[in-house]
């Protein structure tokens, strides 16, 4: 969730009742930690508590410093991440590709659960490729190593985001293990969440993708679990106020610049759950091709209040009384003229 998960996002799923919202994956080399990049990536000003740091690298030594520093400087959690699959992060033998590794995992565990006095978590995969699903024995391995929790992406690496989960791995590994288990894997849904919960008898959910375009899906999925009713959906004006907001923030965080190239990627996923998400008037090819036309021009856009004034064309639109016919007749650029 690198490039998703920086502060003005985690903020905003907290706020819609996240528990848990760990920072974007940070390099355990701390050279590079003087970029801009890092030094935003590392940024838990005002954010609510436990703070959670997500590390990844090859190195133990490197691994358990950075942990260190990352103490220090306030985490309350260290999470090591070994289920990342992009290709950038596997090259420098990191992420998932240590699942191969079975020494140097737990050499870096024992690292880094030694480095610091807080609570050290793990992410992972079932396995480095359908063919060597070793999940249970990592698991086992984390375990034995000190690490607190363990959350599994009920794929192995290969796989990356491609086919069916594997829930019943994610069960394996709970059943072969006594810490908390999270489940993580294509949830997207309350009812899909409880199901998860009911067939992998994880102690907990992870929620990545799923959260893109909708951060509320934690407040969803928490009243459906504790009522077992779905709750209310929300309108398009709140959905509006959150959206705005959610700019706004990243906006100041990153600058006019940076800001206004990070809305674009967040817009589009709000916009691509309006159909599913909302009882509106249009539907089909023409709100695909309304909101086609709508990302063509936000994206074009380069200024933080142009890109704002432009959110609230589109929702003035979706909440007045356009007919569908209106829709196929009028671009976006029209609307907003």
């Amino acid at each position: 969730m690198a490039g998703v998960t920086d502060q003005p996002f985690r903020r905003l799923c907290r706020s819609h009742g996240a528990a848990l919202t760990p920072s974007e994956m940070l390099t355990s080399n701390i050279k590079l930690w003087g970029q801009e990049k890092t030094r935003l990536r590392r940024c838990h000003d005002g954010e609510e508590e436990p703070r959670v740091v997500q590390i990844a690298g090859a190195d133990p030594l490197m691994m358990a410093e950075a942990a260190r520093l990352n103490a220090e400087q306030g985490a309350q959690i260290i999470d090591i991440n070994m289920g990342c699959p992009a290709k950038k992060v596997l090259k420098r033998s990191a992420g998932s590709a240590l699942l191969q590794y079975p020494d140097q995992v737990e050499a870096i565990l024992k690292a880094v659960v030694a480095a610091v006095d807080v609570p050290v978590t793990l992410k992972i995969r079932t396995g480095w490729n359908p063919e060597n699903r070793n999940g249970v024995a990592i698991a086992r391995l984390a375990e034995d190593c000190g690490i607190q929790s363990l959350a599994v992406h009920g794929r192995t690496r290969a796989c990356a985001f491609k086919g069916a989960v594997e829930y019943d791995t994610i069960a394996a590994i709970k059943n072969a293990i006594s810490i908390p288990v999270f489940a993580n894997g294509d949830i997207e849904s309350p009812h899909q969440a409880a199901q998860v919960l009911k067939q992998t008898r994880a102690d907990g959910l992870m929620i990545g993708r799923g959260a893109q375009g909708r951060p509320w899906i934690f407040d969803a999925i928490n009243h459906y679990l504790e009522h077992g009713t779905l709750k209310r959906t929300k309108t398009l004006q709140e959905i509006h106020a959150i959206i705005s907001a959610h700019i706004r923030s990243l906006h100041e965080f990153y600058g006019p610049v940076k800001g206004v190239f990070f809305a674009r990627k967040h817009t589009a996923w709000y916009l691509g759950n309006l159909e599913e998400a909302y009882d509106l008037e249009i539907g089909g090819k023409e709100l695909d091709s309304l909101v086609l036309s709508f990302r063509k021009e936000f994206n074009s856009l380069q200024d933080c209040s142009a890109q704002l004034h432009t959110l609230d064309m589109i929702f003035e639109f979706l909440t007045s009384s356009e007919t569908k016919q209106q829709v196929k007749n009028r671009q976006f650029k029209e609307l907003a003229a």
